[in-house]
């Protein structure tokens, strides 16, 4: 079991490409992607300027988080084989270091989207800082199987800053975006849980495959992709977009839905099966979100030239 408190320890000295890494690039691009498509899909305008200064914060607030991670978890990192080579367990650079990095980061990320945007955006920037680096990291990660669920909101929350950034207000449709993600997050990390089971097991982190069992993760990870699909649906339902993303919703999530039976209805595949259907789920899931918020964003755009009523 990892030590909560990180020490401290020699390190060589850290390239900008280590600073860069702390910040989980891969992920980012996701984060990036949502808050983009809440400002664009968001009704009204606002100044180009101004917009790209709203997704820079909510880049910066999200990377600082993710610093704040890998320097909570670099004893965690250091167990398990698909995080070992981290800057940290790597020990290419010295924890301190990463902290004060993320501290940071995260702070001119609220400030900037404060002074620059709004005080409502910038405190659901700060909420969300807290959620990921404290509230999931600190606490749930590391003590109950429900992690993921509770934790899912950290990564829920672009799309709607990047809407109120636009409206200073919060309504029904940024509420359903992040519940889009709150829900797609479950089936979607713990199909990765299932094929790095071991990983977790072995560091002492309660995934719901290490405490539960696989048999009862895969019927959750089916639960929730029965629940994501009726959200997915639901802001066509309400009338925020037009039949273009409603139709969209529906295919994408009869897909998903399509990759989640096998997964939820048997044990693994057998040994040597290189594209086990978790992997199958896992891959398409990420598919699944990009497309479904782009199909928002060219909602939007196809209204506003008058393409669609």
């Amino acid at each position: 079991m990892a030590s909560t408190a990180p020490q401290t320890g020699t390190a060589m000295p850290a390239e900008w490409r280590d600073f860069f890494t702390l910040t989980k690039p891969r992920v980012m691009t996701l984060v990036i992607f949502t808050a983009i498509c809440g400002v664009l899909a968001a009704p009204g305008s606002i100044h180009p300027v101004l917009g790209f200064t709203a997704i820079l914060a909510i880049a910066m607030g999200a990377g600082g988080s993710a610093v704040l991670n890998m320097w909570w978890e670099a004893d965690i990192d250091a167990g398990m084989k698909r995080t070992m080579n981290r800057p940290l367990p790597g020990g290419r650079m010295q924890r301190e270091d990463a902290r004060d990095f993320g501290i940071f980061l995260s702070g001119v990320s609220v400030l900037l989207m404060g002074v620059a945007i709004g005080w409502l955006a910038a405190a659901l920037l700060l909420l969300a800082i807290i959620y990921y680096a404290v509230i999931y990291t600190m606490w749930l990660k590391p003590r109950t199987p429900q992690n993921i669920v509770i934790g899912g909101g950290a990564g829920a929350f672009p799309p709607l800053i990047g809407w109120v950034a636009v409206t200073g207000e919060v309504t029904a449709m940024p509420i359903l975006l992040f519940a889009i993600i709150f829900f797609w997050t479950p089936p979607h990390f713990w199909a990765l849980a299932l094929f790095v089971e071991a990983d977790y097991a072995k560091v002492g982190i309660p995934m719901m495959p290490v405490v539960a069992g696989e048999k009862p993760t895969r019927r959750q990870i089916w639960w929730y992709t029965v629940l994501l699909a009726p959200i997915a649906i639901a802001p066509w339902v309400i009338g925020g977009t037009s039949w273009l993303y409603g139709m969209t919703a529906v295919t994408l999530s009869l897909l998903f839905a399509w990759l989640a039976w096998p997964v939820g209805s048997r044990m693994r595949a057998a040994e040597g099966d290189k594209m086990l259907p978790e992997k199958k789920l896992f891959k398409f899931s990420i598919y699944y979100l990009f497309a479904l918020f782009a199909a928002l964003v060219a909602d939007r755009v196809a209204a506003y030239q008058g393409w669609i009523a």
